[in-house]
């Protein structure tokens, strides 16, 4: 266990102390991180794939490196430094098992859905209930952005607003958006605002 324990908190150091946290990611390649339980959930990325259309950098992994680096850039804008990162760390834990081909299409439907329990599975085994529970709640939320601006039936602001801060939604949103290879970060950053303006 110990081994776990010293694992997580150089994970969490470097998410909150790196300018650019994917150097240590990437080349994080420890038995503990490969092969045991709770960080396989977030080793395992490495093999699965995304849209090309809309992930054209690849894997879930390397999404995931470019979003930490762009919160890394932006969490003294978050309400709380720590949850944030974690929360761009483990926004997208879920399309380890959400991932499906279906009609020769990449989809992870539910994955923000399935992915707030996962990161509560994977923190609960370090951290405090309330920590767990905030960074679940960005994970959770995170594609809100998406499903409001385009009036989907996932929607559901009330609940968002409950839950979790929705400046903190809407920044872990930008940087999801920006974590993409060729990625407009202008009409991004419009995006945002936009979806600011609509729910404050």
């Amino acid at each position: 266990m110990s081994d776990k324990i010293e694992l997580f908190e150089d994970m969490d150091a470097r998410l909150c102390n790196d300018d650019k946290p994917s150097l240590y990611f990437q080349a994080l390649n420890t038995p503990t991180f490969t092969h045991a339980h709770p960080f396989t959930m977030l080793s395992c990325l490495k093999d699965v794939k995304q849209s090309p259309k809309y992930h054209p950098e690849g894997s879930v992994w390397n999404h995931t490196l470019l979003v930490l680096d762009e919160a890394a850039g932006r969490k003294d804008k978050a309400s709380n430094n720590r949850v944030f990162m974690w929360s761009a760390l483990l926004h997208d834990i879920g399309k380890a098992v959400t991932t499906k081909v279906r009609r020769g299409k990449i989809t992870a439907y539910d994955h923000d859905k399935v992915g707030a329990e996962m990161a509560q599975i994977f923190l609960s085994n370090f951290t405090s209930n309330d920590f767990t529970r905030k960074v679940s709640a960005l994970v959770r939320w995170h594609m809100q952005i998406l499903y409001i601006s385009k009036s989907q039936q996932y929607a559901d602001l009330t609940s968002m607003r409950f839950e979790t801060n929705v400046n903190d939604v809407a920044l872990l949103g930008l940087c999801d958006r920006l974590g993409r290879a060729g990625a407009n970060r202008r009409e991004e950053e419009r995006a945002i605002l936009r979806f600011l303006r609509e729910v404050n």
